[in-house]
């Protein structure tokens, strides 16, 4: 029996690698190769639909596949993620116009955002605490590979191949994720229910429309209200229906509601910093490539903090550990701020390294934290919540620190002005574990 246990959790975790390998890679890759589809396809009036049609339903859908996996079960709902990504995938490849390839990237972000949650909701499920944190490390470095690979890869195929191929070699990928996935054997017993699609509907609309006001130049007014409109309709619909899509009674659980605003708002301090530490580092001369070497730092930092942090957990508790991990993100702010025109590579590298320390930290706890203090039927939509959170955060952050840094009158002016931004923001956030009233353990 634990040589099956130990066989399961193997082929799963494969599965699980793979397909994050994949996800996290063509939301990046699209942009090396992005000018040479352009040039063959037409439509470079609306290629940053392309982009956004990917971002936005791989957001919106998170939440809500977590909750389809309490009612249904893991290994259903996050096959169903790895097909429609592979479908996407495919039909992307062949995309034969702008319009078609915006539609199918649209298919390709549905997959991803069904797909993304399950890395550590199966963890979840399978490891013990103490080694949850080693687990989310290993996905950590996924991401930290997929950042570095996707323009190498990009590139690769652009210069000897096709672009289509960007597209074309997540089938062998994804078929072999699907074949990973096979013998798994689910742990979690799904809770039967009846499925909320009205406020399905409702928050996927609502959430869409306000993130469209953080990548479109037009109508963002328009699509601001609507989405708020959307959202104040489905808080009320929720309310009412037997089985919510989001239960809102999650949220009072405090410990877990203010993990979920620590997520959210520290992302918004920072984590829009790696899209432009790269863009900083041309600046200085360095190429694409050793640019997006710095990146690795942080990957670096978040795996040395997150393999004990299970382990630190059972000792210490959830509220020490994101006091000390917001304060390892407000030491980075300020070392961003003192990054200047003459700062050497090193001292890029280090700030990044302490940006993976401090997310490192807070997003292990607080995952962990979102499992383990709620009822095995919530763990699935907790979790996933977390990372919608986080995603928030991260659109919010690119979006301020993209407008400060267009609207400066000098590149180092804007830079500077960014993590001005990012101090105070991290100001608050530092500010808001100390809400949770009990150090508690309770973790097992």
């Amino acid at each position: 029996m634990m040589s099956s246990n130990r066989s399961n959790r193997t082929t799963v975790m494969v599965s699980i690698v793979l397909a994050m390998l994949v996800a996290s890679m063509d939301a990046t890759i699209a942009n090396t190769t992005m000018p040479i589809i352009v040039k063959e396809i037409g439509g470079s009036d609306l290629f940053a639909w392309a982009f956004t049609s990917y971002m936005v339903l791989s957001t919106v859908l998170a939440p809500l596949a977590g909750r389809l996996s309490d009612l249904f079960g893991r290994k259903k709902i996050y096959a169903a993620g790895i097909l429609l990504f592979l479908g996407g995938s495919v039909l992307c490849g062949l995309s034969q116009s702008m319009l078609q390839l915006i539609l199918f990237r649209a298919i390709q972000g549905i997959g991803a955002g069904v797909m993304m949650p399950f890395p550590a909701i199966i963890a979840g499920d399978i490891y013990p605490v103490e080694q949850r944190g080693k687990v989310q490390a290993f996905f950590t470095a996924m991401w930290g590979l997929a950042a570095v690979l996707a323009p190498l890869l990009g590139t690769f195929f652009v210069t000897y191949l096709s672009w289509r191929w960007i597209f074309f070699v997540n089938i062998p990928i994804c078929l072999v994720s699907l074949l990973a996935l096979k013998p798994y054997k689910e742990v979690y017993q799904a809770k039967k229910s009846v499925v909320d699609y009205g406020g399905a509907v409702l928050f996927a609309l609502g959430i869409s429309l306000l993130l469209l006001t953080t990548t479109v130049e037009q109508y963002k007014a328009i699509y601001g209200v609507l989405g708020v409109v959307c959202m104040v309709a489905f808080f009320f619909y929720e309310k009412r229906h037997s089985a919510p899509i989001v239960p809102l009674n999650l949220l009072r659980n405090r410990p877990v509601a203010i993990m979920i605003a620590v997520s959210f708002i520290s992302c918004a301090a920072l984590f829009g910093t790696s899209s432009f530490i790269p863009l900083y580092l041309q600046n200085q001369g360095y190429s694409l490539f050793v640019s997006g070497i710095a990146l690795l730092g942080t990957s670096i930092g978040w795996m040395v903090v997150a393999v004990p942090s299970g382990k630190w957990v059972l000792k210490y508790g959830y509220k020490p550990l994101l006091i000390i991990g917001n304060g390892l993100l407000l030491v980075t702010a300020i070392m961003l701020y003192f990054m200047g025109e003459k700062t050497a590579y090193w001292y890029s590298f280090a700030t990044m390294t302490m940006l993976g320390l401090a997310y490192g930290l807070i997003f292990t706890v607080s995952t962990i934290g979102s499992q383990q203090l709620v009822e095995a039927h919530q763990k699935g939509i907790s979790t996933s919540l977390q990372l919608f959170a986080r995603n928030i955060g991260t659109a919010v952050s690119v979006t301020i620190m993209g407008a400060i840094l267009t609207k400066a009158t000098a590149f180092y002016i804007g830079f500077h002005g960014m993590f001005v931004f990012g101090f105070i923001v991290c100001l608050i956030s530092m500010f808001i574990p100390f809400m949770i009233q009990s150090t508690s353990k309770q973790a097992a």
